[in-house]
């Protein structure tokens, strides 16, 4: 990864009229703006299919993508769609909040519009893309139709014979829902469609898109239910026998129950590592870049009996370590992975990660409670890192330094970076951040465009109120994008390959 710089901007958030960011016109709108500003780097968060939740970290697959993404201009555009039949639809009340209950019921009428409008069509590509990616997008569409079938239950309520996959249940139910799982296998075609035309044409802007991929899958997944093998279940009942989280520490007395089911890694040895292998084949098909939240998981993971309330009676498991990286580079050979080392850093994780040779993590809001010595402080930076103001789990500057630090960092912070408010303290901490020797330094949206925890993605081991932000489209600024690209350029990290004069005509 060359030196540069990029922006933190999830496709949810961005604007839009129908209640949620897509792979739409806004999207190419938006790589215009990075291109202009002189980044190298849109990094997203996942985009899988949300579940309960709603978080992009709790999918319904590890493989598939998030239908809500599905552009409807450019759905009518390929004649599947009449403005007819979504412009009149309310998606939500406001357009900088994602009202999900209403996304869910109202996108999906609208997607079964156009599935009625592409089963007329005879579509050799979309028979080509369920040939090329069949060995997940069976089991998902399945998994998906059945689901429907059941009321949206998991998998663990449903009939046994489908829930252990007996083999004349899974014809049972192929024959009985053939349409629905067409439907949730069109919703994939155009997914990656629409995904693989933006990501192209954000490559030729030289642009590279950054992914993030959560170590763990949901229980409630069509990854679990069609490789129950693969996780540490009841063999009988296939409920988890462990499930994963973090133990307790300043920030959480009874620790962070997460309840994803925990893999089992000798299987997985067994088996050459062949799930993970795949899993990083597919999500290095979507990104260029692909970073692995909860790194430390490879090294040694929190295990954590299934059906605890709490996280207190974990245990620290060894895990993988670097046997299955070599199996993904013996298959894949070099892969542009970074990784989340953040957390409780042990000498073991810090030794595995530079054994993989990835690039760390630095969030520069953590290095202001304590002294010189603080390894978040840029003057104690190497070069194979990223920094980041902050992340999608963090404060915006303007929320940390208003709201969330104590005093005492407030004051470490303004004297370390020199803030003031003639520059905009936001503008200070991106400063500190361009100016490290990291190779490449990474901020959210939200920190240049200074708004507070208003505009905050994720508070973690909350319900509620996360993922919900759309950023205002007036904002996105040829001005804005004037000022980045000059910081940019003064700190070496300007994308320098060419000018964009307009937006693609979609």
């Amino acid at each position: 990864m060359n030196r540069g710089s990029g922006i933190i901007m999830h496709i949810a958030s961005l604007p839009g009229e129908y209640g949620i960011g897509t792979f739409g016109n806004e999207a190419y709108e938006f790589g215009d703006f990075l291109k202009k500003a002189g980044q190298r780097y849109w990094q997203i968060l996942p985009l899988g299919p949300t579940s309960y939740g709603d978080s992009p970290y709790q999918s319904f697959s590890a493989f598939a993508g998030n239908p809500y993404f599905i552009d409807f201009e450019i759905l009518r555009k390929d004649g599947l769609l009449s403005k007819e039949d979504y412009e009149t639809v309310s998606f939500g009340e406001y357009t900088e909040d994602i009202d999900y209950g209403v996304i869910f019921v109202e996108k999906f009428k609208v997607l079964r519009k156009a599935y009625e409008n592409f089963k007329i069509q005879d579509s050799k590509d979309a028979k080509k893309f369920e040939e090329k990616e069949t060995y997940w997008l069976e089991d998902y569409a399945l998994y998906m139709a059945v689901k429907n079938h059941f009321g949206l239950k998991s998998w663990q309520t449903w009939d046994e014979d489908i829930k252990l996959r007996k083999p004349e249940a899974i014809e049972k139910y192929k024959k009985l829902l053939i349409d629905e799982i067409g439907f949730w296998k069109f919703l994939q075609y155009e997914f990656y469609k629409q995904w693989e035309n933006l990501k192209s044409y954000i490559n030729e802007l030289d642009i590279e898109i950054v992914g993030d991929m959560p170590i763990y899958v949901a229980e409630d997944s069509a990854d679990v239910w069609a490789n129950p093998e693969a996780f540490l279940l009841h063999k009988k009942t296939l409920k988890p026998l462990k499930v994963a989280g973090c133990p307790p520490d300043i920030f959480s007395a009874t620790g962070q129950l997460w309840g994803n089911p925990i893999y089992d890694w000798n299987y997985m040895e067994k088996t050459d590592y062949k799930w993970w292998v795949d899993r990083i084949r597919q999500s290095l098909n979507l990104y260029d870049v692909l970073r692995i939240d909860h790194f430390k998981g490879f090294e040694s993971y929190w295990s954590i009996p299934y059906g605890d309330d709490t996280a207190e009676n974990g245990e620290w498991i060894k895990g993988p370590g670097i046997k299955v990286f070599n199996a993904i580079k013996d298959e894949l050979g070099d892969v542009n992975i970074i990784a989340e080392d953040l957390g409780t850093l042990t000498e073991e994780t810090i030794k595995l990660r530079n054994n993989t040779g990835f690039p760390g993590m630095k969030i520069l809001t953590f290095g202001f409670d304590s002294d010189s010595e603080n390894p978040f402080l840029p003057h104690n930076y190497e070069k194979n890192f990223i920094v980041y103001t902050g992340t999608h789990d963090n404060d915006t500057v303007r929320g940390w330094m208003e709201t969330t630090a104590p005093k005492e960092q407030v004051k470490n912070a303004i004297e370390y970076l020199g803030l003031s408010k003639e520059e905009g303290y936001n503008w200070g901490f991106i400063r500190g951040a361009w100016s490290s020797i990291a190779d490449i330094a990474i901020a959210q949206m939200q920190d240049f465009l200074d708004l507070g925890n208003e505009a905050r993605i994720n508070l973690p081991s909350t319900l509620g109120n996360n993922w919900r932000w759309r950023v205002k489209g007036s904002l996105i600024t040829d001005d804005l994008a004037e000022k980045i690209n000059k910081l940019t350029e003064i700190y070496g990290r300007t994308n320098k390959k060419s000018n964009i004069d307009s937006v693609q005509d979609l």
